[in-house]
C-alpha cells in the first residue's frame, strides 16, 4: 500500500501525517511553528516531523504540504502572506521541502487541504461538488468541482472572506479594504463588536457564545448578527457553485445552536429555490482534515 505524508504548516502549529492510500492516518506529531524565526526554520520543523512519522515506516513515496498564505502550486511557491510567519511571502515551499527530505513534494492552500480531506475522509465523502467554509480568525473557503480543488487564474479562489455584505458596510477589512464579512462575521470582528458594544472584559469568543446562550442581549446580537451575515455570503456563493453540500469548519462554528440557526436563515434568504435543500453542516475532521488533505494532494504525485 502507498504510504504519503501529509503536512499542515500554520501560525501557531506545524503537523505531519504519515497517511496510506485508503486514507488511514497512521501517525500524527506536532510542535509549535517557529514563526517569527522566519521560513528556513519553519521548513526545518515540518522536514524534520515528516522524518519523525516516517521513521521506521517503509517506503513513503511523496508529501503533501497544505501552508497559511496564497499558494500558487505550479510553481508551488507562497505569493503573499499575512505576517503571521516571519518572510514567508516569497518561500519556494515545494523546492526548500523536496530538497530537504529528496522526496517528490506537492503544496497548496491550507483551506484547500481542509477541503480535500473533508470531501476524502469527512463531512463531504461521496460528494463531487463541494463548498467549504472555514471560520475562524479569518474567513476562507474551498470550492472543490468534479472531486477537483478550484484554485483559479492567480491561485486566490475560495477567500470568501472579502465578499462585500451589507452589515459589514464601511467596517475595516484585515485585508485594506472596506464592508467584507470578514469584518463582521469572523470570530476577532465578533468579540471585538462585544467588547465595544458591551463595554465588557470577556477573554474570547467562547465567552461570547455562552453569553448568548444565557440570553444576554448583546451577544445574541453579535452572535447572530455575524452569522446571518456569514450565511448571506454562503447562499451567494452558492447561487454560482451549485455544490452538492456545504460544510462550515472553523473555532467559530463550535458557537453553539443560535449561531447556525441564524447561519441556515441568512443562506436560505439567498440561495435559488433549487437549493434550498442542499445540506448544511459542520466539518468532522477537526484538524486531522488539512493533513488528509495534504496527503492526497501527495498521492497525486506518487501516482
Amino acid at each position: 500500500m502507498t504510504l504519503v505524508v501529509g503536512v499542515d504548516i500554520g501560525g501557531t502549529k506545524t503537523s505531519a501525517g504519515l497517511v496510506d492510500s485508503s486514507g488511514t492516518l497512521l501517525a500524527v506529531r506536532t510542535l509549535p511553528t517557529p514563526a517569527a524565526q522566519g521560513p528556513a526554520a519553519v521548513l526545518d520543523t515540518a522536514a524534520g516531523l515528516v522524518a519523525e512519522v516516517a521513521f521506521g515506516a517503509g517506503d513513503v513515496t511523496a508529501v503533501g504540504v497544505g501552508s497559511a498564505g496564497v499558494v500558487d502550486p505550479r510553481r508551488g511557491v507562497i505569493v503573499s502572506a499575512t505576517g503571521a510567519i516571519t518572510g514567508w511571502a516569497g518561500t519556494d515551499l515545494r523546492g526548500e521541502v523536496s530538497r530537504r527530505l529528496g522526496l517528490p513534494v506537492t503544496v497548496g492552500n491550507d483551506v484547500h487541504a481542509h477541503a480535500l480531506g473533508e470531501q476524502w475522509r469527512g463531512a463531504a465523502a461521496g460528494y463531487a461538488d463541494v463548498l467549504l467554509v472555514a471560520v475562524g480568525t479569518g474567513i476562507g473557503a474551498s470550492v472543490v468541482l468534479g472531486g477537483r480543488v478550484l484554485r483559479g487564474a492567480h491561485s486566490v479562489a475560495g477567500h470568501a472572506g472579502h465578499v462585500p455584505v451589507v452589515a459589514a458596510a464601511g467596517r475595516p477589512c484585515p485585508c485594506g479594504g472596506h464592508g467584507h464579512v470578514e469584518a463582521v462575521a469572523s470570530g476577532p470582528a465578533m468579540l471585538a463588536e462585544y467588547r465595544a458594544r458591551a463595554a465588557a472584559a470577556v477573554a474570547g469568543l467562547a465567552d461570547v457564545a455562552r453569553l448568548a446562550a444565557q440570553g444576554d442581549r448583546i451577544a445574541v446580537s453579535v452572535l447572530t448578527g455575524g452569522a446571518a451575515a456569514l450565511g448571506s455570503t454562503i447562499g451567494g456563493l452558492m447561487n454560482v457553485i451549485d455544490p452538492e453540500v456545504v460544510v462550515v469548519g472553523g473555532g467559530v462554528a463550535a458557537c453553539g445552536e443560535l449561531w447556525w440557526q441564524a447561519l441556515r436563515e441568512g443562506i436560505a434568504a439567498e440561495v435559488l429555490p433549487a437549493l434550498r435543500e442542499v445540506p448544511v453542516g459542520p466539518a468532522v475532521l477537526g484538524g486531522d482534515a488539512a493533513l488528509l488533505g495534504a496527503a492526497r494532494m501527495a498521492l497525486e504525485v506518487a501516482g
